[in-house]
């Protein structure tokens, strides 16, 4: 299945080297595509590692494995196979995975519990045992690879490479962060996106390191949604190598933990929403901004809300200003509203407010910002103080022709 370049897609950055974080792909060949499909990163002894993952209950075995991982916080290595999710597989599945984690323990002289497994791709199939057993023993033979050449062999359906680097001051030390994700459809998370690994130098205690995640994944991943089906193997994972050689950040309390804390809430943004950018068939990105709620969170579940409806994303990808639909949207998600409060705009021009349509309200300027690539809608609930702001795509027949086709 040939696929056109987004054209919401960004260049892919200039990502510096990270110590301690050894870089390699390799084809394993789990579908029928001449590309690699294998991404292997090793790691420096004693990094630390946080995690968040779907709560998709048919999740994957990588998921269950990786969570157990998480738990002992300490990672050396990173398998992420595509083309196959391995999810919904039983006993076979797991069995993959454990010979892909023994194979690695015994080469690195770790625990396998130490090497974090992802999978990504049709669901039911089982790894195959052979193609992941070759896949890894060419990875571990090949030659480093760069940042881009590792973000292309975890895609699926991504139409472009996406990823992120940011830095942070902490004390005299410069640390350095990386971020690769892939993600196309199957994107409304709950605790993670599909598949997207950070990379610091810093070094941080994993408890703080998983602080700073689930934090960080409140405000970015966990606020975008593509078409409303949350994957069975969404995972972040973030890995800190220590090699900057910082004192350890163990607290917010510790001087630049609030530089980092920034650092990685910039990195994880920017991959979220380059997933949006990449949504299947996507020709608009949207910003949803809620304001007014009960509360954060309460702004945030009515901006999915909003962002999931199929008559919001298909009249925003027809250019219709069409501001009941958002009415409709906010009115069924389910959180404290009220209908006598709520104001709706469109790239700044409001076309109700209080419960009414504005008076005299022109449509032709929101009729012109809807023609654009960057779609803005803000709605103000007016009975409290929460806000969040949520992104999605617009919904074209572009969505349909590739998901129709996905196992050809």
């Amino acid at each position: 299945m040939d696929l056109e370049i987004s054209p919401l897609a960004r260049p892919f950055p200039d990502m510096p080297a990270i110590d301690g974080v050894t870089l390699r792909v390799a084809r394993a060949r789990y579908k029928e595509w001449d590309r690699a499909d294998l991404t292997y990163a090793e790691l420096a002894e004693d990094t630390a590692l946080a995690g968040v993952f779907t709560r998709n209950v048919c999740c994957s075995t990588e998921v269950e494995m990786g969570r157990e991982s998480v738990a002992k916080g300490r990672a050396r290595a990173l398998i992420v196979n595509a083309g196959n999710s391995n999810a919904f597989t039983g006993y076979r599945g797991r069995e993959a995975v454990e010979q892909i984690t023994g194979q690695v323990a015994e080469e690195l002289g770790c625990s396998p519990e130490e090497v974090l497994v992802s999978s990504t791709g049709v669901i039911g199939v089982p790894l195959p045992q052979d193609k992941a057993r070759e896949g890894v023993s060419a990875a571990l033979a090949s030659e480093p690879c760069t940042w881009e050449e590792a973000t292309a062999a975890i895609g699926t359906t991504d139409t472009f490479t996406k990823g992120a680097t940011a830095t942070a001051m902490i004390g005299e030390t410069k640390v350095m962060l990386n971020g690769i994700i892939k993600g196309s459809g199957m994107i409304a998370p709950d605790m993670a996106t599909m598949l997207g690994y950070i990379f610091t130098d810093a070094a941080v205690e994993p408890a703080f390191l998983q602080e700073c995640l689930s934090a960080a994944n409140t405000r970015t991943y966990s606020c975008i949604t593509v078409d409303s089906d949350t994957s069975t193997s969404d995972t972040v994972l973030a890995f800190a190598t220590g090699k900057a050689g910082n004192a350890t950040l163990t607290s917010f309390g510790d001087p630049g933990a609030d530089a980092f804390m920034a650092a990685l809430e910039e990195v994880c943004r920017e991959l979220a929403q380059l997933v949006v950018r990449d949504g299947e068939g996507a020709s608009k990105f949207i910003s949803v901004s809620v304001s007014g709620a009960e509360s954060n969170d309460s702004a945030r579940r009515v901006g999915l809300a909003i962002g999931n409806s199929p008559l919001v994303k298909t009249a925003i990808a027809g250019g219709d200003a069409n501001w009941g639909r958002v009415v409709m949207a906010v009115g069924k998600a389910g959180e404290p509203a009220d209908r006598d409060t709520l104001s709706i705009a469109f790239g700044g021009h409001w076309a109700a407010k209080n419960g009414l349509p504005v008076k005299d309200y022109d449509e032709g300027p929101v009729a012109k910002h809807l023609e654009g690539d960057e779609v803005d809608i803000a709605v103000d609930l007016g009975i409290g103080t929460g806000h969040a702001t949520v992104w999605t795509c617009d919904l074209t027949h572009g969505y349909i022709s590739i998901n129709a086709d996905y196992r050809s």
